[in-house]
């Protein structure tokens, strides 16, 4: 079982950005529940990290959907989970990068 979470600079970077929409747009009690909402299935990567499907083989990135609006995307290892992206949904995939 992984026992720890490393968040790459891209994801903190989206989850910043995501914070700051939400907190503009729905108010402090928006943002709090979406960090909520992240927790929760943080909290579920660390118990199973398979349980999530396999997007990419030959990367080994795995995609939990968070919200309909946002998606967790991960690899893990024994010891970590590695958060790649906390990935806005309404973006253009084309920009989808994990590196």
């Amino acid at each position: 079982m992984s026992n720890s979470i490393i968040w790459s600079p891209l994801a903190e970077k989206d989850f910043e950005i995501i914070l700051n929409y939400l907190n503009d747009k729905w108010g402090n009690d928006g943002a709090l529940k979406f960090i909520d909402i992240l927790d929760y299935n943080l909290f579920q990567l660390i118990r199973n990290p398979k349980q999530y499907p396999l997007i990419n083989k030959k990367m080994k990135v795995r995609k939990c959907v968070v919200t309909k609006h946002n998606t967790i995307f991960y690899r893990y290892s024994k010891k970590h989970i590695n958060i790649l992206r906390v990935y806005d949904t309404r973006q253009d995939p084309a920009d989808l990068t994990f590196i």
